[in-house]
């Protein structure tokens, strides 16, 4: 599932690419929205709360998606289609002014919403390191909330920091020394939250460092735990260790640490 970084990096690309355009054919093909035309509206911005992604389309309204694990933006040039296997898949067409075709295939969220309406709709979202609101405070606060939970089940909590990942959860257990099955009151949450958001802004805006915790983009270096299981830690040369949450979690989730550099609370 892409994470806060990831869904940012993706609108500034979209901002880039096709903020202004207007949309002279299209619709949605998903959601209780399904079957609308798009045909006058104009793509007036894209913003990101978390790993959710806010379409503005003028006039006063606006498109909810969230991509989950499956879901894309592709963008396809004049006279250009998708492939048979891909447009079957397409959930948001939108055909513009200069002929191109902006695509959202496979997002299981979409929705159409008043532009006035979008704030309430992701109320329930924690604060987010990327977004200009960013309330360290009210992270460590919502995170002491439950001081039993364990780390990384409270990091993944979308209620208490928006964007955080399984990627970035192990991660950043790591940096802090934490055991990711400790509880987060025995953890300084401020240090944690403070950390999570100088992550998250490095790998979102600097070019080369995206999704980078050890400072090494070199193949095989670029993570301290996540995806290492079984390797050497790059610090102390312990074998990571993994365990999966879920056997049949679709998000295939895992957890990894390192034993020695991450020792469980006592």
């Amino acid at each position: 599932m892409p994470e806060g970084d990831s869904v940012f990096r993706l609108a500034a690309r979209l901002r880039r690419e096709v903020s202004g355009r207007s949309i002279v054919d299209g619709e949605l093909r998903s959601g209780a929205a399904a079957g609308t035309s798009l045909a006058g509206w104009t793509l007036s911005g894209f913003e990101t709360h978390g790993k959710h992604l806010v379409t503005q389309l003028s006039p006063g309204w606006a498109l909810h998606t969230h991509l989950l694990m499956q879901g894309s933006w592709s963008i396809t040039g004049p006279g250009r289609r998708l492939p048979a296997s891909v447009a079957a898949r397409a959930r948001v067409r939108a055909q513009l002014d200069d002929e191109r075709t902006l695509w959202g295939i496979d997002m299981p969220i979409v929705e159409l919403m008043r532009e006035t309406d979008v704030a309430g709709a992701l109320a329930y979202l924690g604060p987010d390191p990327l977004r200009p609101d960013w309330d360290a405070a009210e992270a460590v606060a919502r995170l002491g909330q439950h001081p039993d939970r364990t780390v990384v089940a409270a990091l993944l909590d979308q209620r208490n920091v928006a964007g955080l990942g399984n990627l970035w959860v192990n991660e950043l257990a790591f940096l802090s020394g934490a055991h990711p099955f400790a509880p987060i009151g025995s953890v300084d949450a401020g240090a944690l939250v403070s950390r999570a958001a100088r992550a998250l802004r490095l790998s979102a805006t600097v070019p080369g460092m995206y999704q980078v915790t050890t400072g090494d983009a070199r193949r095989g270096r670029s993570h301290w735990v996540a995806g290492r299981a079984g390797k050497p830690c790059l610090r102390c040369g312990t074998s990571i260790r993994v365990r999966a949450e879920v056997v049949d979690d679709p998000e295939r989730r895992r957890t990894w640490w390192c034993p020695r550099c991450q020792p469980p609370v006592r």
